[in-house]
């Protein structure tokens, strides 16, 4: 697959006629942006008349936007500037158009329509020019990808009962739905509402689908129109007659972008009993879903034409499923209407976008190109022969609770943190700012307020009311619980039936020891003493929170687990903080004959499943300095070891493949590890589809 130079297109007003633009470029070798146009920004104006009286030209009106757009020579310059450097290294060039918040009638014109100033031909056509427009997002949840095998699909048509009362045509429902199944190809597709059933296709129905589905795709068809203010507005079915809902684009960005996981990419397809109007409400609803945190969204800008859509579709989602990456998927389906069919339309389609990499999912394993991982057989011997130890990451329960950086992200807006961009993702680093900003355990209180609120919320159907006056601690295991029941690939309950001795986890909660109970197995939890709170604990047996035994071992039947950052229930065992971190590393090293001797034989003597970990995070360089420093390191080498990197987050990491080999070149410093990319419920199906348990 080629490599992509990038080139983001910025539009702002300037006055009431005019806009300013800034191009700015950057190459997949260089960390810089790179502004082609010297001194100041250039200027664009356009007759917005002139294109709407070129509406039903579609040959006219790209030729006028294009004349209007790179009027000005060091325009067209730079863009020629880009694409041949591009070109000279082999690049596709990703073209982000984003109009600023003070030009939001610029949406409105046809960019799609653009034409290649160095040729003249359809700029979006080209295979090699990816071209979206893209739009930032306040909402600060990263963009999980997920794995290619895992995508599915929801088709949701509204056709309300009185329609014709409405001056409105009826929707062929089942017509709409063959279209998205040819269109999805092998994608599975459910639909809303039903057949033969009283479902309704409304809001509420949809919203409660997709909080209890994690669906990768929204395939959204109804009729639409654009208010006189100027608002989107999508006609859906009341949830009860059946009859016509109003609903206006803000509330259904609003109500979406309150739900846990989110469609990853919206298709916003206008019903074929539709006409202009519908296009134009779609146009302006797909910046509106995009800014509220959907990752890309397509919109049909028109009455589009049935052999349009029925071509453009297939082709869209054929090349989606190539490579993940949704802007040369567009590219590409669009020339097949333009280039090969001649279809005038072919422009309709048009692509909002907050995804910097442009993909929405990655092939989960050990790199790319590189055969698969030949050591399943090694793991499975060690696991069998109880030298493997299991060390827990946050990718366990983010899934449940939320990532780090969430949490981060929230405190820094709550608390207005004023250090650099890039540390408001870092928690150690915004939780030692509100040890200072607030007072010195105002992180460990929030951190518990924060999970409790999330617990409520989110699993409020799966918690009764006795459930919610229990403790955080014991709120996680219920949910858990039912979490472990409904899933075999849940990374504790498959675990906890493997024959292994220790279990080290970095995590606070309890998962991994309630996952044991259930399993049949009787677990010792024991806090690695790092802190003066700790190591008094662990001086004093009569301490609930160091359960030990004189004469214990751990076996695979009573099996250890150990909490290397503490525990949610004992919050001055937790470690938060930079400060904690570094006396984590300091702790460990001090109390190092504190820690069992069983534990520190696992980190030198068996093989290690880092499981659940980013390895470029705090928590994770941490641990793996921390066990570094344990003695009989040289055993360490005579096996196989493991790091699941939880699934990649869009725009994180733009190479993984290059950043795959640094990682583990890096981690070869103290142990020959191999990197899996992909979550933990990944890694654990290939796991326990490779190991044997009856193989010698």
């Amino acid at each position: 697959m080629r490599g992509f130079a990038e080139l983001e297109v910025s539009l702002h007003r300037r006055d009431s006629g005019s806009y300013t633009v800034d191009f700015r470029f950057s190459q997949p070798d260089s960390d810089a942006d790179n502004r082609l146009v010297p001194g100041a920004a250039p200027q664009f104006s356009t007759s917005f008349d002139e294109l709407q009286n070129l509406a039903h030209n579609p040959v006219g009106y790209g030729e006028k936007l294009t004349e209007d757009f790179f009027s000005d020579p060091s325009m067209k310059d730079a863009f020629t500037q880009a694409l041949n450097i591009a070109e000279s290294k082999e690049l596709s060039l990703r073209i982000r158009l984003l109009i600023g918040p003070t030009a939001p009638e610029l949406q409105n014109l046809r960019w799609e329509l653009l034409n290649n100033p160095r040729d003249g031909g359809p700029l979006c056509t080209d295979e090699n020019i990816l071209f979206s427009r893209y739009l930032s997002s306040l909402d600060w949840r990263p963009v999980r990808l997920r794995p290619k095998s895992s995508l599915t699909a929801l088709a949701f048509i509204a056709n309300p009962s009185d329609l014709a009362d409405n001056n409105l045509a009826s929707v062929d429902v089942a017509g709409e739905y063959q279209r998205a199944r040819d269109g999805l190809g092998r994608i599975p597709v459910d639909l809303v509402p039903q057949p033969d059933t009283d479902q309704r296709a409304s809001l509420d129905n949809l919203l409660d689908v997709l909080r209890h589905t994690e669906y990768d795709i929204l395939y959204l068809v109804a009729h639409g129109y654009m208010g006189k203010d100027n608002e989107p507005r999508l006609v859906l079915e009341d949830e009860t007659t059946g009859k016509v809902v109003i609903t206006s684009g803000s509330d259904l960005a609003t109500r979406l972008k309150e739900l846990t996981h989110r469609p990853r990419l919206v298709v916003l397809a206008s019903c074929q009993s539709a006409g202009n109007s519908a296009g134009d409400a779609l146009r302006a609803l797909g910046p509106r879903l995009a800014e509220a945190g959907i990752s890309a969204v397509i919109a049909m800008q028109g009455n589009i034409s049935m052999e349009t859509t029925a071509e453009f579709m297939p082709k869209f989602f054929k090349e989606l499923t190539r490579d993940g990456q949704i802007d040369r998927a567009m590219a590409v389906a669009r020339g097949e209407v333009w280039d090969v069919h001649k279809h005038p339309d072919f422009w309709m389609p048009a692509l909002f976008m907050r995804l910097k990499s442009g993909r929405i999912w990655y092939v989960p394993g050990f790199g790319e190109g590189t055969g698969g991982f030949e050591k399943w057989k090694a793991i499975g011997r060690f696991i069998k022969s109880s030298q493997c130890t299991p060390i827990l990451g946050p990718g366990l329960y983010e899934s449940m609770l939320g990532s780090q950086r969430e949490i981060a992200q929230r405190w820094a807006e709550e608390f207005h943190y004023p250090m650099a961009p890039h540390e408001r993702e870092s928690l150690p680093q915004v939780a030692q700012f509100l040890t200072v900003n607030q007072y010195q355990r105002a992180p460990y209180d929030e951190l518990a307020e924060y999970l409790q609120s999330v617990v409520k919320e989110r699993y409020k159907d799966d918690l009764t009311g006795e459930d919610e006056n229990s403790s955080l601690d014991q709120m996680i295991e219920i949910v858990s619980a039912k979490m472990r029941q409904s899933n075999p690939y849940e990374p504790h309950e498959a675990l906890a039936k493997l024959p292994l001795p220790i279990y080290i986890t970095t995590n606070p909660g309890n998962q991994m020891a309630a996952a044991l109970k259930d399993a049949q197995k009787d677990p010792q939890v024991v806090l690695c003493p790092w802190n003066e709170y700790t190591e008094k604990a662990y001086n004093n047996p009569e301490e609930t929170i160091y359960a030990r035994e004189s004469d214990y071992h751990p076996t695979p039947e009573r099996p250890l687990v150990y909490h290397l950052f503490g525990r949610l229930n004992e919050p001055d065992s937790v470690v938060l903080t930079e400060d904690d971190y570094f006396d984590f590393l300091i702790g460990v090293t001090r109390n190092n004959k504190l820690i069992p001797n069983e534990v520190r034989a696992a980190l030198a003597d068996t093989a290690l499943l880092f499981l659940g970990f980013k390895m470029d995070e705090w928590n994770f360089r941490v641990l793996f300095r921390s066990i570094l420093s344990q003695q009989g390191s040289v055993r360490r080498g005579l096996y196989a070891h493991i790091a699941a990197q939880i699934e990649p987050e869009e725009g994180r990491i733009l190479e993984p493949e290059r950043a795959r080999r640094y990682l583990e070149n890096y981690f070869s410093q103290g142990a020959d590890i191999s990197l899996y990319w992909g979550s933990p419920e990944d890694f654990i199906k290939e796991l326990l589809n490779n190991w044997d348990p009856n193989s010698r």
